[in-house]
């Protein structure tokens, strides 16, 4: 059992469990658009975002994460190093504007994890704006480079689902945010500390909702895209309320990070299920 334990506790350290959430989104995102996103864009988001999480992770000061000397740290650095090499010999297969987009999004990735400010600060430490720039990315990464690597243009449908993107991922960031409480420090000004845990529920119940809402504006609507969305909602407002400052261990690393997998498992079923009537 230990051994299992270990193993799972690596799988959620080295960024694995996020990386296949985000992997599963984009995969989401082919489905609900009903686009063929190239494999190599799977296998480069998939591999990047592990490489990437493990630095923002691990590496906010740099050197720090170069120089280690924790065993443990080392085998998620090594591991980070062959996610970056896999990802990296992906890119030769992206296209222009594939690889155009992901140059923006790895420049606000750096802005947000590197000192890039006077004082050594980075765009994280500015109050507000950490929730903000996380969305922003996923959103970026999951639906609009997917997007632009089949579509000549960015239409309405996928505008809204990159809407509908950002938010969600606010949404699934409450739970972090509000177990963060007890260590952030005070002059990062969180949600939670300018409004309270309840004060922070109450702005996730209403990200939530215009998720749902938002749904119906797209022109595209089926069956299925409708039952899966009511399904997710639910389960989002039901992560927000069971949501608290005295969370177990895995809830937010592992059951709020699993939501996304979630979403694509009951894209999967129902689409396949809808078909068959």
């Amino acid at each position: 059992m230990t051994m299992i334990k270990k193993i799972f506790d690596f799988y959620l350290d080295a960024s694995i469990h996020v990386a296949l959430g985000i992997f599963s989104l984009v995969h989401v995102t082919a489905l609900t658009l009903d686009i063929s996103v190239p494999l190599q864009l799977y296998f480069f988001i998939f591999f990047g975002s592990i490489a990437c999480y493990n630095f923002v992770k691990f590496g906010v000061e740099a050197e720090k994460y170069i120089l280690v000397t924790n065993s443990y740290q080392k085998n998620i650095q090594f591991f980070s190093f062959g996610c970056l090499l896999v990802a990296t010999y992906q890119l030769f297969f992206l296209s222009e504007r594939v690889f155009v987009g992901l140059f923006i999004l790895a420049g606000i990735t750096g802005l947000y994890a590197l000192p890039v400010l006077p004082k050594h600060k980075n765009f994280r430490s500015f109050s507000g704006l950490k929730i903000l720039i996380v969305a922003a990315v996923w959103a970026g990464a999951t639906v609009v480079l997917p997007a632009i690597s089949v579509l000549d243009y960015i239409s309405w449908n996928v505008k809204i689902e990159t809407v509908q993107r950002f938010l969600f991922v606010l949404t699934l960031l409450v739970p972090f945010e509000i177990r963060d409480l007890k260590y952030d420090n005070v002059s990062l000004k969180t949600l939670p500390q300018r409004v309270g845990v309840k004060g922070t529920k109450k702005i996730g119940y209403c990200w939530t909702i215009i998720f749902y809402t938002i749904t119906f504006l797209k022109t595209d609507l089926d069956t299925a895209h409708i039952t899966v969305k009511t399904l997710l909602f639910i389960i989002l407002l039901l992560m927000i309320y069971k949501t608290g400052l005295g969370q177990k261990k895995y809830f937010s690393s592992f059951w709020v990070e699993a939501i996304p997998l979630f979403w694509w498992f009951l894209f999967v079923i129902s689409k396949k299920y809808f078909t068959l009537f």
